[in-house]
């Protein structure tokens, strides 16, 4: 199954893609008149359609069936985490955490932090591409760029981790986590949390936690925290 995407698809007879997409989906996928398309709203519902018009500019297919697709996992699963130097390897984990299963991004502006700004609409760009890759209906929100100390004091419904390197009386993730449960984890800039951010957390119910004996890039500690949170959730 090749997956399109598209937020403005509604429960129609009908519905036409934008000129970008109407040219992609003509002229370089080479679609016609009477080819089948499965488009996602993100939302958790798959179209099947079919292409009606194969026009460049205006794409129109016809609404053939409507299927509610449910959440392959069962937890909802948020981690905040500073964007790295290098936006490679933040986009490499916004894409692999995409496809083994996240809920929600939110990229975190710290003490250490070396990258400051980001670029919203690309990073939109990948989680989707690996959304439609791992053929998933569901695509994880990404929150906007937002200081460490803000996040922080939000009002939170789930259990709050913050993964740090610091020596310190420290759980493992995969000691605390259960099945089924709303977790939000925290983790650093290429320089770590800083001593006092780990601090502030901790006043704000946040556990200290390892994610294992060996010291990780950012980008890769994310991953291994989505990939813990599914293993656990087996």
């Amino acid at each position: 199954m090749q997956l399109f995407y598209n937020a403005n698809i509604t429960d129609t007879k009908q519905f036409t893609f934008d000129k970008t997409e109407s040219r992609h989906i003509v002229r370089v996928l080479r679609k016609k008149t009477g080819d089948q398309l499965f488009i996602t709203n993100g939302k958790g519902l798959l179209f099947n359609s079919e292409i009606s018009i194969a026009n460049d500019k205006k794409c129109l297919v016809t609404i053939i069936k409507v299927d509610k697709k449910p959440k392959p996992w069962n937890y909802h699963l948020h981690i905040a985490i500073a964007p790295t130097k290098s936006m490679d390897r933040y986009e490499w984990f916004l894409e692999k955490a995409t496809e083994i299963g996240i809920d929600e991004i939110t990229p975190l502006l710290c003490d250490h932090s070396e990258r400051k700004i980001l670029k919203a609409e690309r990073l939109e760009k990948i989680i989707e591409s690996a959304m439609k890759q791992s053929l998933k209906f569901h695509l994880p929100k990404l929150n906007p760029l937002i200081k460490f100390s803000d996040f922080i004091n939000h009002d939170f419904d789930s259990n709050l981790y913050i993964a740090h390197c610091e020596k310190a009386n420290k759980q493992t993730l995969k000691s605390v986590l259960l099945p089924n449960q709303k977790i939000t984890i925290l983790i650093g800039p290429e320089g770590d949390f800083s001593s006092s951010e780990i601090e502030k957390a901790i006043q704000q119910n946040f556990t200290p936690i390892s994610l294992g004996e060996s010291r990780l890039r950012t980008e890769t500690a994310g991953v291994v925290a989505t990939q813990m949170v599914s293993f656990i959730n087996q």
